[in-house]
């Protein structure tokens, strides 16, 4: 036998090549041809008379010859440079372990050819230790440890080195991966793997060491790392472990922190990890901090759209101001912030989006330095084309109206953060992922295009529910769809469930048990006519609260010969406004109300029989200009201001109201001397009620409340923010003539949850966390009872942070201080007298059934049924459908 390097006569048959790389293949293949005296110019031209391919396991014959690139008939000369691409290329694929060609006949000009491959282990199944069960999917998704993958060297490789760096990114620094593999004979050529994870405990850091700080503090440098801590027994909402990308980060800030006190030349001369035991180390940071420095003078250059005195107003740095390169680049372009103050939001919102703004140190003199700013303002930009897309149930139109730019006009940062509000508002996408794209900018023509990607969101909800309570069972049946088209009722295919699209609001409501049964509509269109964000409301109620009685058993029994009923509609409208700002929205509603007494003597208003009417019309203005959505916003504020008047009926009445109040009262005061069972008081009962329904036959009033939420993110962005809400509420009920004095409805009850299954009398239930429900309402004088205030006030401070705020759920979690308090009449009230409280709480928000909560709250004082008593205590509240 000889070598095929020698091109001997037929029949021979020899390995060309192993498993060796193409440089070591054409190393010794060369070595053989000069060995031997032939050099590829040399070596000898055939005919491939033949091909075959052996070893095969899984994959086609044909299919390996056509990826080698050889055709049976072709020349080929060998030796020679196309065996070895042939091989070269094979091994690309990392699907064979061995590659050998050999000749296995000569016949005249014919060369025949044998490829002997050994294909990769095929992975049958992988078993992992070491993690728990439900992450073990995870892991092999991420690792793409797949059925039928081949084994690899680079395969376990990369696991591995996967496993490990994701374990430390997690501040396990001692976790190790080990992998291991094992023929399974249930297959062909496949193998088992097992993968074991020990990760060890989290290593933490046990203190810094500082060298060479002597202007700035240890403690504020250690501060000025917001991830990486030492460890602190009182640190339990952060924890200590290292985390090398967050420990980098940190030492960028630690720098930021020098540059913030004017130390521009700082710098990390060497930092240590030291190894204190195998779940403790130490951080030794050598710094050098240089000399102090101040801003000199500070020169414009390039700038015609803006004078140097607007562009150095906002940059808000003067000469002699300690240097602060932090300030200086956030006061250019602060990319933390999206709606940032700073020069470059000057120009964009101004159309010039282009423009590029770079300050450059142009001389230092001593321990002062001079800057230019440089500015490209560049040409000016307009919008091309604005889309939307991922909007699968809201019809377009409903989302372009909302735009606030527009195809042809300047291009405005300004606009596109306030079309993202205006989208968040309206409650149909998740206000996480409202993400503009800015594509296709042409700075020579001064073009650019916006594209608006939304994701929709649940917008209807639905109540279900039904428990016992007052005696007996109380249903519920609550539907709330709040993107409705009620232009395509009548179209069958629309309906999914129920016809969506168009941005109205329909919503029914239905509650009912054996003593009360509540019906209300409600429906809303914001764009009325379709032109202007014209809103219009109508709203249709009806209550009634039936008489108890007791059976034999004690049992809870209706009495429908005795009831209370409420029948009410209400129609509105609001409009946006652009004064003072296009925040503003001014609403108008007139408002009937009838109520029926029928023998509904159970004390809790002054007559059980009769009827009293409320035509009302109210005024309300609003401001909301909160950010980052209504489920969680991060920013802005919300305040509503409504005034409820009724016309002044008395002054054109020629009743003599003043006697009618005199008589009443001292029938009152003869009730409440007589014994509980004395034949009198049915009579005197009755002549007061007459007095009652003839005063109050036309109800009139006026009612002055008001609402403001302000949010301010602490810390944090996005969903991380530590957000501050601040409220404060105030209403007041008063009355045109002193003669009849206040109206027993409308009035304010506080205390508790703030939620009331129905309203009996128009009240307003104002929550009050730490206290039962409407406890901190004044008790009347001469009833008794409480029959609602007719002024309050409320402060709260609420600490929220979020725990998830994905679109199937966002939770957050909150703490919170109030204090609120009631009044029986306007000389009574103090704002500063109030009841305290402070507690913690949970929200959760799902699409389909709203909000829902458990808050905990102490009552630091006593409610106003036991006004002399101690701290009423821990109180827990559940809340179900509460505004955000």
């Amino acid at each position: 036998m000889e070598k095929l390097a020698n091109n001997s006569s037929k029949g021979t048959k020899r390995h060309v090549s192993k498993k060796i790389t193409f440089s070591l293949l054409l190393l010794l293949t060369t070595f053989f041809t000069v060995a031997q005296g032939i050099s590829y110019e040399d070596g000898k031209r055939y005919i491939l008379g033949g091909l075959e391919v052996t070893g095969l396991q899984s994959y086609n014959e044909q299919t390996v010859k056509t990826y080698t690139g050889l055709r049976v008939g072709q020349p080929i000369t060998l030796p020679g440079e196309q065996i070895s691409a042939v091989i070269n290329k094979l091994w690309g694929l990392e699907l064979f372990t061995e590659i050998d060609f050999f000749i296995t006949n000569i016949e005249g000009d014919q060369v025949f050819l044998e490829l002997r491959i050994i294909e990769r282990p095929t992975l049958s199944n992988v078993t992992i230790y070491g993690v728990k069960k439900r992450k073990i999917d995870g892991i092999i998704d991420d690792t793409d440890l797949k059925k039928g993958k081949k084994i690899t060297e680079s395969l376990i490789a990369n696991t591995k080195n996967f496993l490990e760096n994701k374990y430390k990114k997690q501040g396990f620094l001692n976790a190790k991966a080990t992998i291991a593999t094992a023929k399974d004979t249930s297959g062909t050529n496949t193998q088992s793997m097992v993968v074991n994870i020990k990760k060890g405990d989290k290593v933490k850091i046990r203190k810094f060491i500082f060298e060479g700080t002597e202007q700035i503090k240890d403690a504020k440098l250690k501060r000025a790392m917001k991830k990486t801590k030492e460890k602190r027994f009182y640190r339990f909402w952060k924890k200590s472990k290292f985390i090398q990308d967050e420990y980098d980060n940190d030492l960028e800030l630690l720098i930021d922190k020098y540059a913030e006190n004017g130390f521009r030349d700082a710098r990390i001369v060497k930092d240590s990890i030291i190894k204190v035991d195998e779940n403790n180390i130490d951080i030794k940071l050598t710094i050098e901090e240089g000399n102090k420095y101040y801003f000199g003078d500070i020169d414009f250059v390039g700038n015609t759209v803006y004078p140097d005195r607007a562009l150095q107003r906002a940059l808000g740095i003067k000469k002699g101001d300690v240097y602060n390169g932090v300030a200086l680049r956030e006061r250019i372009q602060d990319e933390s912030k999206p709606e940032a103050d700073d020069i470059i939001s000057l120009y964009q919102n101004y159309g010039y989006l282009f423009s590029s703004i770079n300050p450059v140190e142009v001389s230092a003199e001593n321990d002062t330095i001079n800057f230019e700013i440089r500015i490209i303002e560049g040409k000016e930009t307009f919008l091309d084309h604005v889309t939307v897309q991922g909007n699968d149930r809201t019809n377009d139109h409903v989302i372009y109206r909302e735009l606030r730019t527009r195809p042809g006009q300047k291009y405005s940062r300004a606009d596109i953060i306030r079309t993202i509000r205006e989208l968040q508002q309206l409650g149909f996408f998740d206000a996480e992922q409202i993400k503009p794209d800015i594509i296709n900018p042409d700075p020579n023509a001064g073009t650019v295009d916006v594209n608006y990607n939304l994701v929709e969101s649940g917008s209807s909800q639905i109540e279900l529910q039904g428990g016992y309570g007052g005696g007996g069972f109380i249903g519920t049946l609550g539907l709330s769809f709040n993107n409705f088209s009620i232009q395509n009722l009548f179209k069958k295919e629309a309906y999914k469930p129920v016809p969506m699209g168009d941005g109205q609001t329909f919503a029914l409501r239905l509650q009912a048990s054996r003593t009360f049964r509540v019906y209300s509509l409600n429906f809303a269109e914001p764009w009325l006519g379709g032109k202007k964000p014209v809103r219009f409301n109508l709203s249709l109620s009806r209550t009634q609260q039936f008489g108890i009685e007791r059976d034999d058993r004690g049992r809870i029994q209706p009495d429908k010969d005795r009831q209370f009923a409420i029948t009410g509609i209400t129609a509105g409208l609001a409009k946006r406004v652009q004064w003072p700002d296009d925040f503003f929205t001014v609403s108008h509603s007139l408002g009937y109300q009838l109520y029926d007494f029928r023998n509904y003597n159970i004390g809790l208003f002054s007559f059980g029989n009769g009827r009293a009417n409320s035509f009302a019309y109210t005024l309300g203005i609003s401001r909301n200009a909160i950010q980052g959505g209504r489920i969680f916003p991060r920013g802005g504020s919300n305040f509503e201001i409504t005034a409820k008047f009724t016309p002044p009926y008395s002054l054109f009445s020629n009743k003599d109201f003043k006697s009618i109040r005199e008589q009443s009262d001292s029938l009152l005061e003869e009730l409440s001397a007589l014994d509980v069972n004395d034949p009198e008081r049915a009579e005197l009962n009755s002549q007061r009620e007459v007095l009652e329904e003839e005063r109050f036959k036309w109800l009139e009033y006026y009612k002055v409340k008001f609402k403001g939420d302000w949010y301010t993110t602490l810390a944090g962005r996005d969903d991380h923010s530590l957000v501050l809400r601040t409220n404060a509420e105030f209403g007041f009920l008063g009355s045109y003539n002193t003669d009849i004095g206040n109206v027993p409805f409308e009035r304010f009850f506080v205390g508790g949850t703030g939620l009331g299954n129905f309203t009996l009398d128009g009240r307003d239930i104002v929550q009050l966390r730490g206290y039962d429900e409407q406890t901190i309402t004044p008790i009347d004088p001469l009833t008794g009872r409480a029959e609602g205030a007719v002024v309050y006030n409320k402060f709260s401070l609420e600490l929220r942070y979020p725990l998830t705020l994905k679109p199937s759920a966002s939770i957050y979690g909150l703490a919170f201080l109030e204090g609120g308090n009631s009044f029986n009449n306007f000389q009574e009230f103090n704002p500063f007298e109030i009841r305290r409280s402070a507690g913690v709480g949970l929200r959760i928000f799902m699409p389909a059934f709203g909000l829902l909560g458990i808050d905990f709250g102490y009552g630091f004082d006593s409610d106003l049924r036991n006004p002399n008593g101690g701290p009423n205590g821990l109180e827990t509240h559940f809340i179900i459908g509460q505004q955000f």
